[in-house]
């Protein structure tokens, strides 16, 4: 049992990085997650702002960082169960064809490093962990029914 996993992956979003971005912010998943409700126990117009709160279910995350229309990364804490990072970083697709990529769509790395706050948050941990590209896939497939709809 492992009690702490960084994990990256990469999935594919037919959107330019400028436009994908959104679907990775806490307003923006509600396009794309079943059930993903965020609430901000602070009012604002810019769920990207580092700083910003919110909550789903039981997991507070907190903006870090971000570089709008290429990066995000969120800290993530359910209390008693795990506690750290998601990073999502964009990049055009095909960024070195001829046309820089351009109408290639977005290539998306995600990084989980999450820490397991117990024994059995580490089992738990270790299952997600191996099953991390099938959930990655999940995404790409959820992101690609949305964007076409």
């Amino acid at each position: 049992m492992s009690r702490r996993h960084t994990l990256t992956g990469r999935l594919h979003v037919a959107l330019p990085p400028d436009q994908a971005f959104r679907l990775f912010t806490a307003r923006g998943e509600e396009e794309w997650v079943a059930g993903w409700r965020p609430h901000f126990p602070v009012p604002t117009d810019d769920d990207t702002a580092p700083g910003t709160v919110f909550v789903t279910d039981r997991t507070t995350w907190v903006v870090l960082d971000r570089t709008v229309g290429r990066h995000i990364r969120y800290a993530r804490v359910v209390p008693a169960i795990s506690a750290g990072t998601v990073s999502v970083t964009l990049h055009p697709a095909d960024a070195g064809a001829p046309d820089g990529g351009a109408g290639g769509g977005s290539d998306v790395a995600v990084t989980y490093d999450l820490t397991a706050l117990t024994d059995a948050a580490g089992r738990d941990l270790d299952a997600f962990a191996a099953g991390y590209p099938d959930f990655l896939r999940s995404w790409e497939q959820a992101i690609a029914a949305a964007t076409t709809r």
